[in-house]
């Protein structure tokens, strides 16, 4: 019977101990497994908290349900009856610029109405698809600074590019990279020679798709309905502790993996307990794997420790509704780096899922910090909330005092998909070949999301069992 540990307890560390299980139990393969997280609780940064009967989601919201990774894996699971889908008004997403909010367009005539680009800059954005905007350069991992400016124009950029990546990954466009972070993005350019000519052919065929009764999903962007639970995202994290049972060991800190004696590794933990493995699966952050794998090969750590990562703040602040003079009819805001405020931007929770606040309570949940803003991490709970009250008076008028104050720390939080991401993959790869058995899985590589989570998840149990 094949060993197998897994070390990280968050949702990718939970989802591929359960995938595992289960893809070896329906193909007859024997197997024991170990998952070692080294907090008491399991879920990583997937965390809701309750309190004072608000829900506060110290991590991600939710996970889009155009994709299926996430879907599927709740149906397996057997939690899809508690999905808890979002709000209609969700869909409006709104930027902070010039002074006021301004909804994103949803089409052609919204966007011509649409106070947030200048005419100037509509213009600019009106010649994407003609000849005379710039081809994507041969060889070159473009930031996605510079393909705004290129295809789009730097009032987009500032206006559109900047905030949606500070939004996703509180990252700066100027050093992440395009393709690691959008690939599908770089794809449309090269097959359709730019966004909106690959937009109006998508429209068309998925018409036709339409017609002809296929099922279709978004052409570009992300799409899908914001999707979480009535008890918050950690529903799903519980689900899956709860039925993976014994398999998760938490409280254990694990140190160093090495190569083994009688077997290939062996796995120490802080409090000087070793088991030995025949497949190590690491679903930890990069740069935690870089220091367990220290000992194994200091190639694949220097590797991994040129990953990135951007520290965040989240601060929720929840208010009796007769103190919001806005409608809050939305998803919620963000604010480019140009307008030089405090916040990345704000989520009105309680419009998106209205089980978030108490009744005739609204919960607003602001984020600070990224890798724009590294210097606001270190400010006191005290500087913070005063800092987003501030932003929140400029950007909604709310003076009033919020009730309810949660501030939460994540050092380290998000990888960040920086020019060269690509081929430190590349590099990654080559220098597993050296160690069969070990696998590297998580948001680290080749997507932050949950859905990307659990994609990685299903390719980390699928290449492990074809090496047992």
């Amino acid at each position: 019977m094949k060993k197998i540990i897994i070390i990280g307890g968050g949702i990718s560390g939970l989802a591929t101990a359960w995938l595992l299980r289960n893809k070896a139990r329906a193909t007859g393969k024997e197997i024991e497994i170990t998952l070692l997280e080294k907090e008491q609780r399991p879920g990583g940064k997937i965390w809701s908290i309750k309190a004072e009967g608000y829900t506060c989601e110290w991590g991600p919201n939710g996970f889009l349900d155009s994709k299926p990774q996430t879907l599927d894996l709740c149906k397996a699971v057997g939690v899809e009856g508690n999905l808890h889908r979002s709000n209609d008004n969700a869909r409006k997403r709104f930027i902070f610029s010039g002074g006021e909010l301004h909804q994103l367009p949803d089409g052609g005539p919204a966007f011509l109405a649409s106070g947030l680009i200048s005419w100037p800059g509509k213009l600019r954005l009106a010649m994407e698809p003609t000849p005379f905007i710039a081809s994507a350069p041969e060889g070159v991992d473009e930031t996605l600074a510079d393909f705004g400016r290129r295809r789009l124009g730097k009032e987009a950029l500032d206006k559109l590019i900047a905030p949606m990546v500070s939004g996703i990954f509180a990252g700066d466009p100027e050093t992440m990279s395009l393709v690691s972070c959008f690939p599908r993005i770089a794809e449309l350019e090269r097959e359709y020679g730019g966004l909106i000519r690959a937009m109006i052919m998508l429209a068309k065929q998925k018409k036709k798709d339409v017609a002809a009764g296929k099922v279709v999903s978004s052409a570009a962007g992300p799409g899908g309905i914001l999707t979480s639970f009535r008890e918050g995202i950690q529903y799903l994290s519980d689900a899956l502790a709860t039925s993976l049972g014994g398999i998760v060991k938490p409280g254990a800190a694990v140190t160093a993996v090495e190569k083994g004696a009688t077997v290939p590794f062996r796995v120490t933990c802080s409090d000087g307990t070793e088991y030995e493995a025949d497949l190590v699966i690491m679903a930890s952050p990069a740069f935690a794997a870089a220091d367990m794998l220290s000992g194994l090969d200091g190639g694949i750590s220097g590797i991994l420790r040129q990953i990135p990562y951007a520290s965040m703040t989240v601060i929720c602040f929840g208010y009796d509704r007769g103190q919001i003079g806005h409608s809050l009819d939305g998803f919620g805001y963000l604010i480019p780096k140009k307008e030089g405020r405090n916040t990345l931007g704000t989520l009105w929770d309680s419009s998106m899922f209205e089980n978030r606040a108490p009744e005739g309570k609204v919960l607003l949940r602001s984020m600070m910090g990224g890798a724009c803003f590294p210097e606001y991490v270190k400010l006191s709970d005290d500087e913070v909330v005063a800092r987003v009250r501030q932003d929140l008076a400029l950007t909604m008028g709310i003076d009033a005092t919020p009730e309810f104050v949660r501030v939460f720390r994540h050092p380290q939080a998000i990888p960040q998909y920086t020019v060269g991401h690509g081929t430190r993959l590349q590099a990654l790869e080559e220098r597993l070949k050296a160690h069969p058995g070990l696998i590297l899985t998580g948001n680290s590589y080749r997507g932050i999301g949950l859905n990307d989570c659990v994609a990685a998840a299903e390719r980390a149990a699928d290449d492990a069992l074809k090496l047992v």
